[in-house]
C-alpha cells in the first residue's frame, strides 16, 4: 500500500501478531481462497487486515517468494501495489499489533525477511518515482 504525503510516497508496514513472523514488520499479505483471482485476494486481504476499501490497484509484475525450512514449503505470490488516499484510516484486525506508514528506506530497514527490500526497491522505482503503466492497472469491482 502506498500513500503520498508531502510529495513523498510511504509504504504501509504492519507488525505481525500471529505465529508466523511474530512481532516482525511486513506489508499486507495472505493467501488466495478457492474461487478467487489473485487480485481479488489482494483487495480482500487489504480490507481484512487494514479496513481500507478505496484502492487503486496495480499488478507489480513481480513475485514474492520464500522457503520455509520449518514447514518445508515454498511460498510464491504475485505482488500488487495499491495507492490509497492519505486521509483513509487504518483499522487493524487481530493479525497485527501496530502499523506505520514508512519511507521506502525505513520499510527496507525494518522488513522481516530478505527479499522484501528487493521488492520495495522495485516498487519504489516503478510505482513511486514514476507513474505506473496503465497496462498493469486492475479494474476490479472496488475501482
Amino acid at each position: 500500500m502506498l500513500k503520498k504525503s508531502i510529495n513523498q510516497y510511504h509504504v504501509l508496514m504492519l507488525k505481525r501478531a500471529g505465529r508466523m513472523l511474530h512481532h516482525e514488520w511486513c506489508y499486507v499479505g495472505g493467501g488466495i481462497e478457492k474461487g478467487e483471482k489473485a487480485w481479488e485476494a489482494a483487495l480482500r486481504e487489504v480490507h481484512e487486515e487494514t479496513g481500507i476499501t478505496e484502492i487503486r490497484l496495480y499488478s507489480a509484475n513481480q513475485f514474492e517468494q520464500y522457503y520455509s525450512p520449518m514447514e518445508e514449503y515454498i511460498y510464491i505470490a504475485p505482488v500488487f501495489v495499491g495507492y490509497v488516499d492519505e486521509s483513509q484510516p487504518v483499522l487493524l484486525n487481530h493479525e497485527h499489533t501496530e502499523y506505520q506508514w514508512m519511507t521506502f528506506d525505513e520499510a527496507k530497514e525494518n522488513a522481516a525477511l530478505p527479499g522484501i527490500d528487493d521488492i520495495l526497491d522495485f516498487v519504489g522505482k516503478h510505482f513511486a518515482r514514476k507513474a505506473p503503466s496503465e497496462w498493469l492497472r486492475i479494474n476490479g469491482e472496488n475501482d
